[in-house]
């Protein structure tokens, strides 16, 4: 029968793991490394977890994921609302860290699709919810068409902010107004 893991112990991992991956990538981190800095045994690790990626995972979905945690308050203007909420999300995804992250996301959910879903719905759970509220409110408002997909709005806004982060380029003020512009011309509700 498998000892029950020690709590203290697996925060320590959980927390090497995070600070291995800001440091120096996912590439970087080894299990050896993990269980020195934690002070752990290797085999206590691989008793715990079956590999580096599932770690990864767990220490991400324990320690929160840059940019779950970037709110911005509605205002009666959508496009302001969009344009605050790219900016708070390249700030929060644009350091070394969020850099990082976005790497390693790639490298998990090649590695183990299951927990790569999971972390990516975990990531994109609290932006879906920001975008589907912020455009119903201006569906209710008259601003936007009925028939605007929110959900796909969603991930599109995800897969930019994203895509910046995995290649460590913050959207500029330039790129998100035009990544604006574009979206508020695509679902504004027709002119009279």
């Amino acid at each position: 029968m498998p000892r029950p893991r020690s709590e203290k112990a697996r925060v320590s991992v959980l927390d090497v793991m995070r600070a291995a991956l800001s440091a120096g990538g996912y590439e970087a981190v080894t299990i050896e490394g993990l269980a020195s800095q934690a002070g752990v045994s290797k085999q206590t690790i691989y008793r715990w977890w079956p590999s580096k990626a599932a770690i990864l995972g767990e220490a991400l979905l324990s320690g929160g994921l840059p940019g779950g945690d970037v709110t911005v308050p509605f205002t009666v203007d959508l496009g302001a609302d969009l344009r605050a909420w790219f900016s708070a999300m390249s700030v929060a995804l644009g350091d070394s860290e969020g850099v990082a992250i976005a790497r390693a996301l790639i490298v998990v959910t090649a590695s183990d699709p299951a927990l790569g879903l999971a972390l990516n719905e975990t990531l994109a759970a609290p932006i879906r919810e920001w975008v589907l509220g912020r455009i119903a409110l201006a569906v209710s408002a008259g601003q936007v068409r009925a028939d605007a997909d929110a959900g796909a709005i969603a991930d599109q806004l995800i897969a930019m902010a994203s895509y910046a982060a995995l290649l460590g380029r913050p959207l500029g003020e330039e790129r998100v107004e035009a990544t604006v512009s574009v979206l508020l011309r695509g679902i504004a509700t027709p002119a009279s």
